[in-house]
């Protein structure tokens, strides 16, 4: 899973990123008007994970991950090249999902961009740019696949088809994401990096006196996630900045101080799994015990290429069980004794929280 950061100038994005991925004194390196993005992975955070090594003895823990891009304060105009415009946006298509920090609190000491703060106008102002860059990709791509079509090119028929429904959307002045599509349309869709296309989380930047984003700004954001059937977390980004310096035990004490259950990172982890349809599921044993992540529906070969490709091309079946099960019975001979342990084969849709050995024979 990859994301990218984006949002106008002075509203905590760097600061975020850099806090997420305790990469601070690497990113201060880079000057402003570097067109390299920052790129740090991080841990998902996830509870079960010691769950298991509670019952399953193992060398070590290795949790799943996911790559954060901080891409560099777009601006008004950055479709039409303005502050490196086109090589910033550049840097979205590559991502699987857009995380837009949006600035949800007053300080007459950090300057806003436009002179005053207004979460919907940042969001509008960045969508707007995303969908002018992907006008200047429809009206570049259609004329091409009209030529190839009246060749009487299948593939470029289709994808002239699919760019005349884009080009009226974008027209109106909604992003691609809203479009209703057929799966088939939906595969072709992605092929063509559309930026306004991507899943969006909200994640509004508040004040230290706002943590749980109950404040006016922080509930403009959250109206506009419910009418787009978004997601929106309320991050704390000078916060979770302090956070990122401490040990363990005095991350906790600040955390239990404010009043917040777990840093930034967990709940982001989470939105974006949601966001994603991503889920988790664990392989444990003496050497490690370890989270891989696969989409909501895939199946148990399909789960198991995410490990190795032979491990799909090869797989005879599945033996598994859950968290909940380990929790329980405390070991897997007594989930085996339990009739727990279940023996799956190639239909088997996997769940969140099973824990899986697989058999193949490649």
């Amino acid at each position: 899973m990859e994301a990218g950061i984006v949002g106008l100038p002075n509203v905590g994005k760097s600061t975020l990123f850099n806090a997420l991925t305790a990469a601070g004194a690497l990113a201060a390196n880079y000057p402003f008007a570097t067109i390299e993005p920052n790129v740090g992975v991080v841990s998902v955070p996830d509870a079960r994970l010691e769950t298991i090594r509670t019952h399953i003895e193992s060398q070590k823990i290795i949790p799943a991950a996911w790559r954060l891009v901080d891409i560099a304060g777009l601006v008004k105009g950055a479709s039409k090249g303005e502050g490196l415009g086109n090589k910033f946006l550049s840097h979205i298509r590559g991502v699987d999902a857009i995380l837009q920090v949006v600035r949800c609190f007053e300080d007459p000491n950090i300057m806003h961009v436009d002179g005053s703060v207004d979460p919907l106008r940042d969001i509008e102002v960045i969508e707007m740019e995303l969908m002018l860059a992907d006008m200047q990709t429809v009206e570049g791509s259609l004329d091409k696949a009209l030529r190839s079509a009246r060749s009487g090119d299948k593939d470029s028929k289709l994808r002239a088809e699919l760019l005349q429904q884009c080009k009226p959307v974008l027209d109106e002045g909604k992003p691609i994401r809203s479009m209703q599509l057929p799966p088939e349309e939906m595969k072709l869709l992605r092929s063509f990096g559309f930026l306004s296309a991507k899943p969006v989380l909200y994640v509004a930047n508040v004040d230290d006196n706002d943590l749980k984003g109950e404040g006016p700004l922080v509930q403009k954001v959250r109206e506009k996630a419910k009418e787009e059937g978004g997601h929106i977390v309320p991050v704390c980004a000078r916060l979770e900045s302090e956070l990122a310096e401490l040990e363990d035990k005095d991350r906790l004490e600040l955390l239990e101080s404010v009043g917040l259950p777990e840093p930034a990172l967990a709940a982001l982890s989470r939105a974006a799994y949601k966001l994603l349809g991503l889920q988790s599921y664990f392989t444990a044993g003496p050497k490690e015990i370890r989270a891989w992540t696969i989409p909501i529906g895939a199946t148990a070969p399909q789960a198991a290429g995410v490990i190795h490709s032979d491990f799909e091309r090869g797989f005879i079946r599945a033996e598994v069980y859950s968290v909940d099960d380990l929790e329980k019975h405390k070991n897997e001979p007594a989930i085996k004794a339990a009739g727990k342990m279940r023996v799956e084969g190639k239909s088997y849709i996997m769940h969140d929280s099973d824990i899986v050995h697989f058999l193949f024979n490649v």
